[in-house]
């Protein structure tokens, strides 16, 4: 799933541990695609997964928190209703 991210490309450096890039270069190898294309979707995926990760605490905290309880089930007892304001 290649992403396209227009001419707004920018080089960056970092440091990856010896034995994490031996199995990107396999894997670009097995897959025949380029480095920068493998880290730009890992780091793709990894933002995704906090981002889901994020959401998930915020409907943890929402489980704990009786009022937020009371008032979403007062919200949703309205039969659908529309009311004006």
């Amino acid at each position: 799933m290649a992403q396209s991210y227009g001419s707004e490309m920018e080089k960056v450096t970092f440091n990856i541990p010896r034995e994490l890039k031996e199995k990107a270069v396999s894997l670009k190898e097995e897959l025949h695609v380029s480095l920068s294309t493998i880290y730009n979707e890992a780091i793709e995926n990894y933002i995704k997964q906090k981002e889901i990760d994020k959401w998930q605490n915020g409907v943890n905290l929402a489980l704990k928190d009786k009022a937020y309880q009371t008032f979403s089930q007062e919200l949703a007892s309205d039969n659908g209703d529309l009311y004006e304001y």
